[in-house]
């Protein structure tokens, strides 16, 4: 895969991230046997086999054991950390811990701070490339934040921070305090979630040179359906159904077109924008993987790019 700038922190990933929220396959920590560790052990090395070198976890993923595994796997492949560009995420909060706390987005200076150091220890690294904060806290004191980061960044457990799922006025709120630029906010991104080219996300990553990095790029599977021969049987969404089968026929034309696939076109189309969209890949399936590492042999043309929005869109332009 090509090489990318990860906004404005200089430093190169490839062009699609991988994603670790499926390297467990419980979200129950007891259900993670050894068999399940080896299991997620082999998906991240099939990733960096087919040219994955950012990786992108959180702390809540698997209630933490995404990060062990990623951990487990780091002992195994120590010359992995020369390689990966690795982030987490921290913020999101479990119902009763402590015990009879209510499902909630924490972002408080000392919560950070702890979520930093218990990530550094799970993922088996002394460095965390990227820490985003999860999803937005109605509490969130941009001061406050601030203190923590500038903490665990001259601390040297934390070189470039970004933000996850941050409307552009919060984005914009929580730099007024920051001494240093965020370089990414990790956004919904896929044919049927449009909203980012609409309310001002992708334009404040182009002004404020934030890479984009869309999560769910092929709608956490339900894409399949412009893919393969049949939907999803799980999709149940008239909408969406109606969408992707505006959008099966177009994406085979321009396929066949460029001598790819489908899979490979709808990743392609995020990444023509020029905000740098790097889409988040979470898929478990190695022949998945390498067919998206395509997506970035082609540049798709402005007509192509048009005839795919339109299609998802399902009404002309104003």
């Amino acid at each position: 895969m090509k090489t990318v700038a990860l906004g404005s922190s200089g430093l190169q990933v490839a062009s699609l991230g991988y994603g670790g929220m499926r390297l467990s396959p419980s979200w129950d920590r007891e259900k993670v046997d050894a068999a399940a560790i080896e299991r997620g052990i082999k998906l991240l090395e099939n990733a960096v086999d087919a040219g994955f070198t950012f990786i992108d976890h959180a702390d809540i993923y698997g209630d933490t054991m995404c990060e062990m595994i990623h951990g487990r796997a780091m002992e195994r492949h120590p010359e992995w950390r020369d390689r990966l560009v690795v982030a987490t995420k921290c913020g999101i909060r479990w119902k009763d811990v402590p015990k009879d706390a209510p499902h909630r987005y924490d972002f408080d200076g000392n919560h950070i701070r702890q979520s930093v150091d218990a990530s550094l220890q799970r993922l088996k690294i002394d460095r965390i490339d990227l820490y985003q904060l999860h999803r937005p806290d109605m509490l969130m004191d941009p001061a406050d934040i601030a203190s923590a980061f500038v903490e665990v960044q001259k601390a040297g457990k934390v070189r470039h921070f970004g933000v996850s799922n941050f409307r552009p006025s919060q984005v914009r709120a929580l730099q007024s305090a920051l001494p240093f630029p965020l370089v990414s906010n990790q956004v919904e991104i896929h044919f049927l979630r449009l909203a980012t080219f609409d309310d001002g996300t992708l334009d404040q990553c182009l002004e404020m040179k934030m890479t984009p990095l869309a999560w769910s790029p092929m709608a956490g599977g339900r894409l399949g359906g412009a893919v393969d021969e049949n939907l999803s049987p799980e999709l149940k969404d008239h909408e969406a159904q109606a969408a992707i089968f505006r959008l099966r026929p177009v994406l085979a034309e321009v396929a066949k077109q460029y001598g790819l696939s489908p899979l490979a076109i709808l990743l392609a189309w995020q990444m023509r924008h020029p905000s740098g969209i790097i889409p988040i890949i979470g898929t478990t399936r190695p022949e998945i993987l390498r067919e998206a590492a395509l997506a970035d042999t082609i540049t798709l043309d402005r007509d192509n790019w048009y005839k795919i929005l339109l299609a998802a869109r399902g009404q002309r332009l104003p």
